[in-house]
Parts: C-alpha cells; sequence; structure tokens
C-alpha cells in the first residue's frame, strides 16, 4: 500500500477523531435531527424540545454546524439535505439505529491494547446482551441492509430457485428483497430465539408473512433444516474463527439441493490482509467482541468453500460504503 505522509498535526487529527465521532453520537442519541426536522429554531426551542440544557445543547449544535451535520444561520439551526434524510426518524433512509450501535461499542473500543495484549474480548455480543443493545444492533443491520440490498439483489441470480435460507438474517430483510424480486421464491430466515419478534415484525411489515418463515436456533449447534435451494450467509462467518466457518459452511452444503447455491457476504481483505482499511479495522472490532471472529481474506474463504465442496467459486464485486463483497458458488 502507498505510504501516507504522516506529520505531527496529520497525527493530532488522526487521534481526536473520534471527538468527531461523539458529537455524531450524542445529536443522534439526543434525537436532535428530527427535533429540527423541516424548521429552522434556535438553540433553546431546541432545548426544550429535546429536554435538554441549553448550556450544553447549543454547543452541541454550533459543533454539529461546523461539521456539516447542521446549517446555522442568525443563531438558529436547520437540517441539511443530508441530515434530514439519514439521520431524522421522519425519513426511511434513516441510519441512526447503527449509528447508536457504533456507540455501544465505543467503551471497548477504548480498551483496544487491553484485548491485543491478551487476545481476548473485552465485550459481549451486542446480540446476546441487553434489549437496547440488541435493538440497535438489529435495527442497525435493517438501517444498512435496506440501503445495500437493492443494489445486491439484482447481482444474483435466483431463477429457478424456490426455498431461500436466509442465515443469521435477523429481521430478514434480504429475504424481504430476494422474494420481492423472484416472485416464486419462499425463505427461511434462522436466527436466535430472540430475533424472532424484530423479523417477524418486519416481514409482516412488507406483507411476505406468507412466503418468509422464521427459524429459531443457534447455526453451530442445532438443525437448520434442508432442501434450500439457495443460502445467503450475509456477515455472520466474521463472528466466528476458522473452525466455525468451515462447520458452519459444511452444514449449509449438506442443508442445499445439489445444484444449489451458497453466496457468502462479507468484508472481504486482500490476501496480504493489510487493506481495504475497513475490513482491516472490522478485524480489530471482532477481537474486541468474539472469542476467535475476524475479517476474512478472499483466498480464506474460497478455501473454506472449496474444502465443503463447492464448485465454480467467484467474487462478485459491487460499489460498497464499506469494502464489503460477495463470493458465490454451487455444491
Amino acid at each position: 500500500m502507498d505510504q501516507k505522509d504522516w506529520n505531527p498535526g496529520s497525527l493530532l487529527e488522526l487521534s481526536g477523531f473520534y471527538w468527531r465521532s461523539c458529537v455524531l453520537h450524542a445529536a443522534v442519541k439526543l434525537d436532535i435531527f428530527t427535533a429540527v426536522g423541516n424548521e429552522t429554531l434556535g438553540s433553546e426551542d431546541l432545548a426544550r424540545k429535546c429536554n435538554c440544557s441549553g448550556r450544553g445543547l447549543v454547543r452541541l449544535l454550533n459543533a454539529a454546524a461546523a461539521l456539516g451535520l447542521l446549517s446555522k444561520t442568525d443563531d438558529r439551526f436547520s437540517n441539511t439535505q443530508a441530515s434530514a434524510t439519514f439521520l431524522s426518524k421522519e425519513s426511511d433512509k434513516y441510519i441512526g439505529h447503527i449509528i447508536r450501535h457504533h456507540h455501544h461499542l465505543m467503551a471497548s473500543w477504548a480498551d483496544l491494547d487491553q484485548a491485543v495484549s491478551t487476545g481476548r474480548p473485552i465485550r459481549t455480543r451486542a446480540s446476546r446482551t441487553d434489549e437496547q443493545w440488541r435493538e440497535s444492533f438489529l435495527m442497525g443491520m435493517f438501517n444498512m441492509a435496506m440501503s445495500m440490498a437493492p443494489r445486491l439483489v439484482p447481482l444474483i441470480d435466483l431463477a429457478g430457485c424456490t426455498h431461500l435460507l436466509d442465515l443469521g438474517g435477523g429481521p430478514g430483510t434480504y429475504a424481504i428483497h430476494f422474494c420481492r424480486a423472484n416472485p416464486d421464491l419462499k425463505a427461511t430466515v434462522f436466527d436466535l430465539p430472540t430475533t424472532r419478534p424484530f423479523a417477524e415484525k418486519t416481514i409482516d411489515r412488507f406483507g411476505l408473512s406468507d412466503r418468509i418463515a422464521f427459524k429459531a436456533g443457534d447455526y453451530l449447534e442445532d438443525d437448520i433444516g434442508r432442501n434450500y435451494d439457495a443460502a445467503w450467509l450475509s456477515h455472520i462467518l466474521h463472528g466466528e474463527g476458522p473452525d466455525h466457518c468451515n462447520q458452519i459452511i459444511r452444514k449449509v452444503v449438506k442443508g442445499l439441493n445439489p445444484g444449489g447455491l451458497i453466496v457468502v457476504h462479507e468484508f472481504i481483505l486482500d490476501n496480504t490482509m493489510d487493506a481495504p482499511l475497513f475490513p482491516a479495522l472490522f478485524s480489530l472490532n471482532m477481537l474486541l467482541g468474539t472469542e476467535a471472529g475476524q475479517a476474512y481474506s478472499q483466498q480464506q474463504l474460497e478455501n473454506m468453500l472449496t474444502g465443503a465442496g463447492v464448485k465454480n467459486i467467484e467474487r462478485v464485486y459491487f460499489e460498497s460504503p464499506n469494502d464489503s463483497g460477495i463470493m458465490l458458488g454451487v455444491v
């Protein structure tokens, strides 16, 4: 990789970059952007709407304006087009849940040195902790999948498939989009029992309860079912070590009909493991929160698939905000 020309200024900027993240996180947690809505309001008006200290809120508003997250004119604040689109709960493109999930991760990232020293996680997995964390995690996955699915689904040819397994599918967002794009397709979302209320609510919201079923279980320990024509594994392998990844893929292959398609959607590292940046950072995030999880390279994923008997393996490229990619093959 090209080496960045670091200097004291750029290093200090990097060191303090989390201040910017904290402004965004605080504004989302306090629901500032929803409170502003389509209006132009003074800080005192917003303080009353958000039940905040006027002294504290005006500083947050000014910092958000300095970041370009709000517009300020004559001591009054309004949303930018981006903040109204992505940070207000009134928008169907709201991504505040995943931002709140990132906020929940911050405490563990502050102790990254401890995790590196011990090689052990220092937080529990979000999907298995308290209700607030679980909701932010699951609905954050919904946020991201809603923006990605319309671009990903057309890249996967499911012609002739009648039953899709969405393994570890969370709220079922991808299953929903695959079924909407393929009228003859039914799907099973397999995930933990605690995920069921979120999944069934989301599936019902899209009017697909008659075509998408939820099956509760742990994909490492429980039977995932049989006679699937295709399997979608989106962002589950990075939560596990290589042995468990191999176990999951073999179980999926066993559950597929002959000629079935297995599709893996992951943050894929270059084979050198030092790029792209987001998967490299995400691998550290898995160190902080899992016993053995990590980001994998294309070659590592190919080896896992080949070892389970998958053939005709290929990489599907697409534009992604976080360097995710697709590997697929046929059993």
